[in-house]
């Protein structure tokens, strides 16, 4: 992986942290902040965080080395915001955050920090880790197995996540096989559904038909997450190949039919496959 620096390599992270808490404070000023920044609070700066993760998600996707620092930066920003909320409130600052983030890689990595050797396998140390974090949640009073999922993940995430919880006590299929002919049956139960049943019970099937999906790619090693985001960016490339063809004839999608398109579909697809050997 290679990106181009700024220009500015003496920059002090210590500095330019202080910086941003400080311009964050100033935007949130009730008497000389600006008002969108004013008017926020958690619940409507939470969608914001999350579409910036995603957007970091999505330049490491395409490999934009250049842009990635800039959508860091995005990122943090929403960690700031979100301290300087609390700080207001007296509830913790960006110090807090900090703290909490370096007693936990310091208390999860014995092995670095600690007395524990580092003679043991990357899946050791994965389990290692659990263990860890089991302990964690019971400390947090949380007793059941799912406990501590954050609800607001993605829900493939939320599934991957839960499924593995599941795993880790024995609650699994054994392969691959196995939920393919799960994925057969839940397909049929959606059919049923869709043909006898009410909307409610389709959406519900439906949803039963992800959850397997979400499995067997995790059986697979698959992220879905990271499939789906591929196959978006393919439907989208060969819908605008699609496009830049009608477009040479001066047309538009709606001036064409199912039949021609598809057919400018699968010449898209023959020279994507072409251009990769």
């Amino acid at each position: 992986m290679t990106m181009t620096r700024p220009e500015a390599k003496s920059r002090d992270p210590q500095a330019e942290i202080a910086r941003l808490i400080q311009i964050m404070a100033q935007l949130r000023d009730p008497k000389t902040g600006c008002p969108w920044d004013i008017e926020q609070d958690f619940a409507s700066i939470a969608p914001y965080t999350i579409e910036e993760a995603h957007e970091v998600a999505d330049a490491i996707d395409r490999k934009a080395w250049d842009e990635l620092p800039a959508e860091l930066g995005d990122l943090l920003l929403q960690v700031v915001f979100h301290a300087q909320m609390a700080d207001e409130a007296g509830m913790f600052d960006f110090a807090d955050c900090a703290a909490a983030i370096s007693d936990k890689l310091v208390f999860r990595h014995p092995h670095v920090f600690g007395d524990e050797s580092r003679d043991k396998s990357a899946a050791q140390q994965v389990k290692d880790w659990e263990a860890i974090k089991a302990a964690e949640r019971a400390g947090k009073a949380e007793r059941g197995t799912l406990d501590g999922v954050a609800q607001g993940l993605p829900a493939l995430t939320r599934a991957i996540k839960l499924q593995n919880r599941a795993a880790r006590v024995g609650f699994d299929w054994p392969g691959a096989g196995d939920v393919l002919d799960k994925i057969t049956e839940e397909t049929a139960e959606l059919v049923e559904a869709r043909d006898h049943l009410g909307a409610e019970a389709l959406e519900e099937e439906f949803g039963d038909l992800l959850f397997v999906m979400a499995n067997l790619a995790r059986h697979l090693e698959i992220d879905p997450e990271q499939a789906l985001r591929r196959a978006n960016a393919k439907f989208t490339r060969r819908f605008e190949a699609i496009e830049t063809a009608l477009a040479a004839e001066g047309r538009r999608p709606e001036d064409s039919d199912l039949a021609e398109m598809d057919r400018l579909w699968d010449q898209a697809k023959a020279m994507e496959k072409s251009a990769t050997g």
